[in-house]
Protein backbone atom coordinates (compact mmCIF):
# COMPACT_ATOMS: atom_id res chain seq x y z
CA UNK A 1 0.00 0.00 0.00
CA UNK A 2 1.12 3.57 -0.60
CA UNK A 3 1.94 5.67 2.44
CA UNK A 4 1.03 8.97 0.73
CA UNK A 5 -2.32 8.66 -0.97
CA UNK A 6 -2.26 12.32 -2.06
CA UNK A 7 0.81 11.91 -4.28
CA UNK A 8 0.17 11.31 -8.01
CA UNK A 9 0.08 7.68 -9.08
CA UNK A 10 1.65 8.56 -12.44
CA UNK A 11 4.25 11.27 -12.94
CA UNK A 12 5.29 12.73 -16.28
CA UNK A 13 8.60 14.27 -17.33
CA UNK A 14 9.07 15.68 -20.84
CA UNK A 15 12.45 16.29 -22.48
CA UNK A 16 13.33 16.65 -26.15
CA UNK A 17 10.03 15.26 -27.51
CA UNK A 18 10.06 12.25 -25.16
CA UNK A 19 7.54 11.90 -22.31
CA UNK A 20 8.66 9.61 -19.50
CA UNK A 21 5.79 8.26 -17.39
CA UNK A 22 6.57 6.66 -14.03
CA UNK A 23 4.17 4.45 -12.10
CA UNK A 24 4.41 5.77 -8.54
CA UNK A 25 3.12 3.07 -6.20
CA UNK A 26 6.27 1.23 -5.11
CA UNK A 27 4.68 -0.05 -1.91
CA UNK A 28 2.58 -2.54 -3.88
CA UNK A 29 5.05 -2.90 -6.75
CA UNK A 30 3.08 -0.46 -8.92
CA UNK A 31 0.03 -2.71 -9.03
CA UNK A 32 -2.61 -1.92 -11.64
CA UNK A 33 -5.31 -0.87 -9.22
CA UNK A 34 -8.39 0.90 -10.52
CA UNK A 35 -6.85 4.19 -9.43
CA UNK A 36 -3.54 3.44 -11.14
CA UNK A 37 -5.19 2.41 -14.40
CA UNK A 38 -7.42 5.50 -14.33
CA UNK A 39 -4.44 7.79 -13.76
CA UNK A 40 -2.35 6.19 -16.50
CA UNK A 41 -5.21 6.20 -19.00
CA UNK A 42 -5.89 9.90 -18.33
CA UNK A 43 -2.22 10.75 -18.78
CA UNK A 44 -2.10 8.89 -22.09
CA UNK A 45 -5.21 10.71 -23.27
CA UNK A 46 -3.45 14.01 -22.60
CA UNK A 47 -0.31 12.90 -24.42
CA UNK A 48 -2.33 11.75 -27.44
CA UNK A 49 -3.31 15.37 -28.02
CA UNK A 50 0.19 16.76 -27.49
CA UNK A 51 2.04 17.22 -30.82
CA UNK A 52 5.31 17.98 -29.00
CA UNK A 53 5.53 14.39 -27.72
CA UNK A 54 6.92 11.92 -30.24
CA UNK A 55 7.77 8.94 -28.01
CA UNK A 56 6.60 7.72 -24.59
CA UNK A 57 8.69 5.78 -22.06
CA UNK A 58 6.78 3.86 -19.39
CA UNK A 59 8.65 2.85 -16.24
CA UNK A 60 7.99 1.94 -12.61
CA UNK A 61 9.26 3.44 -9.36
CA UNK A 62 10.89 1.35 -6.66
CA UNK A 63 11.85 -2.31 -6.90
CA UNK A 64 9.65 -3.38 -9.81
CA UNK A 65 8.11 -2.34 -13.09
CA UNK A 66 4.62 -3.64 -12.30
CA UNK A 67 3.30 -6.64 -10.37
CA UNK A 68 -0.08 -6.83 -12.10
CA UNK A 69 -3.49 -6.32 -10.57
CA UNK A 70 -3.94 -5.43 -6.90
CA UNK A 71 -5.06 -8.75 -5.41
CA UNK A 72 -6.56 -7.08 -2.33
CA UNK A 73 -8.73 -4.96 -4.59
CA UNK A 74 -9.81 -8.03 -6.56
CA UNK A 75 -10.90 -9.77 -3.35
CA UNK A 76 -12.76 -6.68 -2.16
CA UNK A 77 -14.59 -6.42 -5.45
CA UNK A 78 -15.44 -10.12 -5.50
CA UNK A 79 -16.75 -10.22 -1.94
CA UNK A 80 -18.35 -6.77 -1.73
CA UNK A 81 -22.13 -6.69 -1.28
CA UNK A 82 -22.66 -4.36 -4.23
CA UNK A 83 -19.92 -5.51 -6.57
CA UNK A 84 -19.29 -9.21 -7.14
CA UNK A 85 -18.94 -10.31 -10.75
CA UNK A 86 -20.03 -6.92 -12.08
CA UNK A 87 -17.32 -5.13 -10.14
CA UNK A 88 -14.65 -7.55 -11.32
CA UNK A 89 -15.83 -7.28 -14.91
CA UNK A 90 -15.66 -3.49 -14.71
CA UNK A 91 -12.07 -3.66 -13.47
CA UNK A 92 -10.96 -6.05 -16.20
CA UNK A 93 -12.78 -3.95 -18.80
CA UNK A 94 -10.90 -0.91 -17.51
CA UNK A 95 -7.63 -2.81 -17.95
CA UNK A 96 -8.59 -3.79 -21.50
CA UNK A 97 -9.39 -0.16 -22.27
CA UNK A 98 -5.97 0.89 -20.94
CA UNK A 99 -4.13 -1.70 -23.03
CA UNK A 100 -6.13 -0.69 -26.09
CA UNK A 101 -5.32 2.97 -25.41
CA UNK A 102 -1.60 2.23 -25.41
CA UNK A 103 -1.83 0.64 -28.83
CA UNK A 104 -4.10 3.37 -30.23
CA UNK A 105 -1.85 6.14 -28.90
CA UNK A 106 -0.33 8.02 -31.85
CA UNK A 107 3.14 7.91 -30.29
CA UNK A 108 5.20 4.72 -29.84
CA UNK A 109 5.38 3.52 -26.23
CA UNK A 110 8.54 1.88 -24.86
CA UNK A 111 8.38 -0.15 -21.65
CA UNK A 112 11.49 0.32 -19.51
CA UNK A 113 11.52 -2.79 -17.34
CA UNK A 114 13.42 -3.47 -14.15
CA UNK A 115 12.70 -5.92 -11.35
CA UNK A 116 9.45 -7.79 -11.83
CA UNK A 117 6.83 -7.60 -14.57
CA UNK A 118 4.18 -10.12 -13.58
CA UNK A 119 0.64 -11.04 -14.63
CA UNK A 120 -1.05 -7.82 -15.87
CA UNK A 121 2.35 -6.13 -15.48
CA UNK A 122 3.73 -8.57 -18.03
CA UNK A 123 0.65 -7.83 -20.14
CA UNK A 124 1.60 -4.16 -19.95
CA UNK A 125 5.08 -4.94 -21.30
CA UNK A 126 3.63 -7.06 -24.10
CA UNK A 127 1.17 -4.31 -25.00
CA UNK A 128 3.80 -1.58 -25.34
CA UNK A 129 5.22 -1.14 -28.83
CA UNK A 130 8.76 -1.90 -27.65
CA UNK A 131 10.50 -2.89 -24.44
CA UNK A 132 14.00 -2.54 -23.01
CA UNK A 133 14.85 -4.62 -19.93
CA UNK A 134 17.54 -4.57 -17.33
CA UNK A 135 19.43 -7.84 -17.12
CA UNK A 136 18.01 -8.65 -13.68
CA UNK A 137 14.38 -8.21 -14.78
CA UNK A 138 11.99 -11.15 -14.56
CA UNK A 139 8.76 -11.76 -16.46
CA UNK A 140 5.85 -14.04 -15.65
CA UNK A 141 2.14 -14.66 -16.06
CA UNK A 142 2.09 -16.56 -12.80
CA UNK A 143 -1.52 -16.22 -11.70
CA UNK A 144 -1.91 -19.98 -12.06
CA UNK A 145 0.30 -20.34 -8.96
CA UNK A 146 -2.55 -18.91 -6.87
CA UNK A 147 -5.32 -20.57 -8.86
CA UNK A 148 -6.08 -17.66 -11.20
CA UNK A 149 -5.27 -18.26 -14.86
CA UNK A 150 -3.94 -15.09 -16.52
CA UNK A 151 -6.57 -15.06 -19.26
CA UNK A 152 -6.49 -11.37 -20.15
CA UNK A 153 -2.67 -11.09 -20.05
CA UNK A 154 -2.66 -14.09 -22.40
CA UNK A 155 -4.11 -11.93 -25.19
CA UNK A 156 -1.11 -9.61 -25.32
CA UNK A 157 1.38 -12.37 -24.56
CA UNK A 158 0.31 -14.57 -27.47
CA UNK A 159 0.70 -11.62 -29.82
CA UNK A 160 4.36 -11.29 -28.82
CA UNK A 161 5.78 -14.78 -28.52
CA UNK A 162 5.37 -18.32 -29.86
CA UNK A 163 2.15 -19.98 -28.72
CA UNK A 164 3.80 -22.99 -27.09
CA UNK A 165 6.13 -20.84 -24.99
CA UNK A 166 3.25 -18.58 -23.94
CA UNK A 167 1.12 -21.58 -22.96
CA UNK A 168 3.97 -23.05 -20.94
CA UNK A 169 4.34 -19.83 -18.97
CA UNK A 170 0.59 -19.54 -18.43
CA UNK A 171 0.21 -23.11 -17.17
CA UNK A 172 3.41 -23.48 -15.13
CA UNK A 173 3.80 -20.03 -13.63
CA UNK A 174 7.47 -20.12 -14.61
CA UNK A 175 9.35 -16.84 -14.80
CA UNK A 176 11.48 -15.81 -17.76
CA UNK A 177 14.84 -14.16 -17.32
CA UNK A 178 15.41 -10.97 -19.25
CA UNK A 179 17.50 -12.86 -21.81
CA UNK A 180 14.77 -15.48 -22.25
CA UNK A 181 12.17 -12.72 -22.65
CA UNK A 182 14.31 -11.17 -25.39
CA UNK A 183 14.79 -14.49 -27.15
CA UNK A 184 11.05 -15.20 -26.86
CA UNK A 185 10.09 -11.89 -28.46
CA UNK A 186 8.72 -10.11 -25.39
CA UNK A 187 11.44 -7.45 -25.21
CA UNK A 188 13.65 -5.84 -27.83
CA UNK A 189 16.91 -5.68 -25.94
CA UNK A 190 18.51 -6.41 -22.59
CA UNK A 191 21.14 -4.18 -21.00
CA UNK A 192 22.91 -4.06 -17.64
CA UNK A 193 20.58 -2.62 -15.01
CA UNK A 194 22.88 0.37 -14.59
CA UNK A 195 22.53 1.22 -18.28
CA UNK A 196 18.75 0.83 -18.46
CA UNK A 197 17.82 4.52 -18.33
CA UNK A 198 20.39 5.49 -20.95
CA UNK A 199 19.63 2.59 -23.30
CA UNK A 200 15.89 3.23 -23.23
CA UNK A 201 16.43 6.92 -23.78
CA UNK A 202 18.75 6.26 -26.73
CA UNK A 203 16.07 4.15 -28.40
CA UNK A 204 13.44 6.82 -27.74
CA UNK A 205 15.67 9.61 -29.02
CA UNK A 206 16.38 7.69 -32.22
CA UNK A 207 12.67 7.35 -32.96
CA UNK A 208 12.06 10.99 -32.00
CA UNK A 209 14.37 12.15 -34.83
CA UNK A 210 12.09 10.62 -37.48
CA UNK A 211 9.24 12.43 -39.15
CA UNK A 212 6.49 12.34 -36.49
CA UNK A 213 3.69 12.00 -39.04
CA UNK A 214 5.34 8.97 -40.63
CA UNK A 215 5.81 7.24 -37.26
CA UNK A 216 2.22 7.94 -36.26
CA UNK A 217 0.88 6.69 -39.59
CA UNK A 218 3.13 3.65 -39.30
CA UNK A 219 2.09 2.74 -35.76
CA UNK A 220 -1.59 2.89 -36.66
CA UNK A 221 -1.04 0.75 -39.75
CA UNK A 222 1.14 -1.73 -37.85
CA UNK A 223 -1.58 -2.55 -35.34
CA UNK A 224 -4.34 -2.46 -37.97
CA UNK A 225 -2.69 -4.96 -40.30
CA UNK A 226 -1.23 -7.43 -37.83
CA UNK A 227 -4.41 -9.46 -37.40
CA UNK A 228 -5.53 -9.32 -41.03
CA UNK A 229 -5.18 -12.01 -43.70
CA UNK A 230 -2.22 -11.36 -45.99
CA UNK A 231 -4.22 -9.97 -48.93
CA UNK A 232 -6.21 -7.60 -46.71
CA UNK A 233 -3.04 -6.48 -44.95
CA UNK A 234 -1.40 -5.59 -48.26
CA UNK A 235 -4.52 -3.74 -49.41
CA UNK A 236 -4.58 -1.65 -46.25
CA UNK A 237 -0.86 -0.90 -46.18
CA UNK A 238 -0.80 -0.02 -49.89
CA UNK A 239 -3.30 2.73 -49.16
CA UNK A 240 -1.15 3.83 -46.21
CA UNK A 241 1.92 4.10 -48.45
CA UNK A 242 -0.02 6.23 -50.95
CA UNK A 243 -1.25 8.59 -48.22
CA UNK A 244 2.23 8.83 -46.70
CA UNK A 245 3.83 9.59 -50.09
CA UNK A 246 1.32 12.40 -50.71
CA UNK A 247 2.56 14.42 -47.72
CA UNK A 248 4.74 17.49 -48.28
CA UNK A 249 6.97 16.55 -45.34
CA UNK A 250 7.58 13.15 -46.92
CA UNK A 251 8.63 14.90 -50.12
CA UNK A 252 11.10 16.94 -48.09
CA UNK A 253 12.54 13.77 -46.59
CA UNK A 254 13.02 12.16 -50.00
CA UNK A 255 14.50 15.33 -51.51
CA UNK A 256 16.92 15.63 -48.60
CA UNK A 257 18.02 12.01 -48.98
CA UNK A 258 18.64 12.42 -52.70
CA UNK A 259 20.55 15.67 -52.08
CA UNK A 260 22.56 14.04 -49.27
CA UNK A 261 21.46 16.58 -46.66
CA UNK A 262 19.48 16.50 -43.44
CA UNK A 263 15.71 16.93 -43.91
CA UNK A 264 14.24 20.25 -42.83
CA UNK A 265 11.29 18.92 -40.85
CA UNK A 266 9.30 21.13 -38.47
CA UNK A 267 10.08 21.25 -34.75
Amino acid sequence: MRSDTTAPLVTRHDAAHVATLTLQSPGNLNALSTAMMTALHATLDTIAKDPTVRVVILRGAGRAFCAGHDLRELLTLRDGPDTGAAGLKALFDRCTALMTRIQSLPQPVIAQVHGLATAAGCQLVATCDMAVAGDAARFGVNGVNIGLFCATPMVALTRNMPAKLAFELLTTGRFLTAAEARDGGLVNRVVPDGDLDAATRTLADTIATKLPAAVRIGKQAFHAQIGLPTAAAYALTGDVMVANMARDDTTEGIDAFLAKRAPDWPG
